[in-house]
């Protein structure tokens, strides 16, 4: 063992905190010491596969340990988080930073007093494909987000907005870099007692409009970002970390040839392995994190914007879900009713 070699602890064996362990047990410049989850058989099984030790409390390991990993469930980052750095404990805590804007206020304040790293955990910054796309992306006019994916009953705790649009959220925030004019939202429950579907429009001072849709109950899964801005258009897919960049090769298109198809060659990277090398080299040289505290703060507080708009609006529906619709569109689907009616004689 390397004597400089940073000591870690992954805080949840869930499934987020399984692949952050496997990760850092790996990493020539960490040792993994323990795994802590209230189901010590969990941790158990965990700690076995990395050559760490399991603890059913994290308390038990804070003072063995220069940095964690926080993957517990989102209405215990703030606890752990808190306990961690107030120790002088380093932190990666995922996504969201926070249940709520003064919890992650609260984060960011023990990190600045005890000069701890605050990471979040938004790990599709690190996607090669996004890293690349910030080289030709300028003043966008027009994103278009979508995060599809089948149903998984482990988050069922928290909607779609909180689970998985914050991911694009962030990304959208660090692209278009303007203050939020406006937003509309709609979306339903189906399988939930949250939204697991979510449609947002965005509106940014700067001009730019972006349409995000989330959804956990879809068959196949997508996760592409188009962006549109003058004299090109950008597609770029998460889950295959590829990128097509389109530009006009004249001021004038007549035909395709005055098109210019660019796929920039990207590197094969793990982007969880990418965001974890990252937060050692912050703390090794005392840098501020890329998604850092502020950042996930912002991300959280437009992803909790957005759950209120959904909130606004009636819930209507039957006992097992819940629609999150403004008034009109409800009106809207009376008249097209009644039209079909009259029209087909249904």
């Amino acid at each position: 063992m390397k004597p400089n070699k940073l000591r870690f602890a992954v805080i949840g064996a869930g499934r987020i905190g399984a692949h952050h362990a496997r990760i850092i047990g790996r990493h020539p410049d960490a040792e993994l010491v323990g795994v802590c989850d209230p189901n010590v058989w969990r941790a158990q099984v965990l700690a076995w596969r990395t050559g760490a030790l399991a603890y059913r409390d994290y308390r038990q390991i804070l003072d063995r340990i220069d940095a964690a990993v926080v993957a517990v469930p989102t209405d215990k980052h703030h606890e752990v988080g808190l306990a961690a750095m107030q120790k002088g404990i380093h932190c990666l805590i995922e996504k969201p930073l926070a249940a709520d804007v003064e919890q992650a206020k609260e984060l960011l304040a023990v990190s600045e007093k005890s000069g701890t790293v605050l990471q979040v955990g938004h790990v599709e910054r690190f996607n090669p494909a996004v890293l690349k796309a910030i080289e030709y992306i300028r003043h966008p006019r027009f994103v278009s987000v979508e995060r599809l994916g089948p149903y998984d009953p482990r988050v069922s705790d928290i909607g779609v907005v909180m689970d998985l649009m914050i991911h694009d959220l962030d990304i959208l925030l660090t692209l278009v870099g303007s203050e939020i004019e406006s937003l509309e939202a709609v979306g339903a429950s189906l399988f939930s007692k949250h939204e697991d579907i979510a449609n947002v429009r965005v509106r940014f001072k700067a001009g730019c409009i972006a349409d995000l849709t989330a959804s956990r109950i879809s068959l196949k899964r997508c996760r592409k970002v188009r962006i549109f801005q003058e004299s090109s258009y950008i597609s770029l897919d998460y889950a295959n970390a590829s990128l097509k960049v389109c530009r006009k090769k004249v001021p004038v298109i007549r035909t395709l040839a005055d098109v210019e198809v660019h796929e920039p060659k990207l590197p094969k990277m793990e982007p969880l392995r990418s965001e974890i090398d990252h937060f050692i080299e912050c703390i090794r040289h005392g840098r501020k994190p890329w998604p850092s505290g502020e950042h996930g703060m912002e991300a959280l507080r437009l992803a909790l914007q957005i759950t209120d708009e959904l909130e606004k609006y009636e819930l209507a529906g039957h006992q097992q879900s819940r629609a999150f619709l403004p008034n009109w569109v409800g009106d809207l689907g009376k008249i097209a009713q009644s039209v079909s009616k009259s029209v087909l004689g249904g």
